[in-house]
């Protein structure tokens, strides 16, 4: 899946990606402002698109000066599958976060992070997630959730699904890839915990060298 072109999963024209932006806001676009979004696409590209889906009434048109404006039907009946697959990461998300706490044995802190965190995944990248298990958590009940957690992530959105995981005490003593962490604490997306114990815990052992 491209979560970057959520319409992908069903049209990979232009029409997907000008009605994931219009979808995704509730204002109006020009067509040159549009262009300046999409710029993969031209922009007399972008008006065929903008009349095409007019004309099937999922968007409106207003003139504005001497220009188009164009926002999207929502009272349209198609309106609210567009609008579901223009938020799909969200949706991910949300799954995901949904799973973890039904876990038996939580983690600590879990987030999604590299390509999707960056607004850069392609329907070739893996999906990255990280797991921090709890000290005490049984270690065979622990990996089966982990390993049926990633099944089902990579069959809701087709991409390899792989799992980063440390107990609380390896981040303590500090056997872990701290550049992946730290990149984690910044831009990762949170599913499970707070963000701020991992930024917290990261300043302590940082300020444990010395």
């Amino acid at each position: 899946m491209d979560l970057s072109r959520p319409l992908m999963t069903v049209t990979p024209t232009v029409d997907g990606d000008v009605l994931a932006v219009l979808a995704s806001h509730d204002g109006i676009f020009t067509s040159g402002q549009l262009h300046r979004l999409l710029a993969r696409h031209s922009e007399e590209g972008i008006r065929k698109v903008l009349r095409r889906l007019t004309k099937q009434g999922v968007v409106e048109s207003d003139r504005v000066g001497n220009a188009f404006a164009y926002r999207l039907n929502r009272d349209h009946l198609a309106a609210e599958y567009i609008i579901g697959l223009a938020r799909i990461q969200k949706t991910l998300l949300e799954r995901i976060e949904d799973r973890l706490e039904s876990w038996q044995v939580p983690p600590v802190y879990a987030a999604v992070f590299g390509s999707v965190a960056r607004g850069e995944m392609t329907q070739d990248s893996d999906l990255d997630l990280l797991l921090i298990r709890p000290d005490d958590a049984d270690g065979d009940r622990w990996t089966a959730q982990v390993d049926e957690m990633a099944i089902e992530v990579t069959r809701w959105t087709g991409n390899d699904t792989r799992p980063l995981e440390f107990t609380e005490a390896e981040l303590a003593g500090r056997a872990y890839d701290e550049a992946v962490l730290r990149d984690v604490a910044r831009n990762g997306l949170t599913v499970a915990g707070s963000r701020a114990w991992l930024a917290d815990h990261l300043a302590l052992v940082s300020g444990g060298d010395g």
